[in-house]
């Protein structure tokens, strides 16, 4: 099949009905438009809606939001915690070996094996990491979070997603 053989399927189609030519038959005249005004002239303008705020300009301009209240872990891997070799874990030994960055929340991830006992600290710990971190003889102590409250302070200002 080429381009030129595209056709809409027979039936599907129906040729516009002409309007203004006249006044033998409907839609002669006025042509459906009424009389007078601005709507019988065509001036109005795609997406007018009568000097109310368009639809255009009243929806954001970006799509979605970023939510201030956003909590951002530092992933720490247990192929990581591994190969650091230790026997304690906290965020202070991860910082202090290069594997997190200071003044991050960290959290634990499952991603690869563990397989002597470590005792890990830590934010927050998925929950196949935990499996892994027990079967192997350690121990999971969940840290405090540093915020007050059920969630931090808002990110940002007051004009934040307005």
């Amino acid at each position: 099949m080429r381009v030129d053989q595209l056709a809409p399927a027979k039936g599907s189609t129906k040729k516009p009905k002409r309007v203004g030519r006249g006044i033998g038959g409907k839609g002669g005249k006025t042509a459906g438009r009424g009389t007078k005004g601005q709507y019988a002239r065509n001036t109005v303008k795609r997406g007018f809606e009568g000097g109310q705020m368009p639809l255009k300009q009243r929806v954001p301009k970006l799509k979605g939001f970023n939510n201030p209240f956003r909590v951002e872990y530092y992933a720490v891997n247990l192929d990581v915690i591994e190969a650091l070799g230790l026997a304690e874990v906290n965020p202070k030994v991860l910082v202090d070996k290069s594997a997190a960055h200071k003044n991050t929340l960290i959290k634990v991830l499952g991603r690869g094996k563990i397989t002597k006992a470590v005792n890990v600290s830590a934010h927050a710990v998925s929950k196949t990491a935990e499996q892994a971190i027990v079967a192997a003889g350690g121990s999971v102590t969940i840290l405090p979070m540093p915020h007050k409250g059920p969630r931090p302070a808002a990110k940002g200002n007051q004009f934040t997603n307005r």
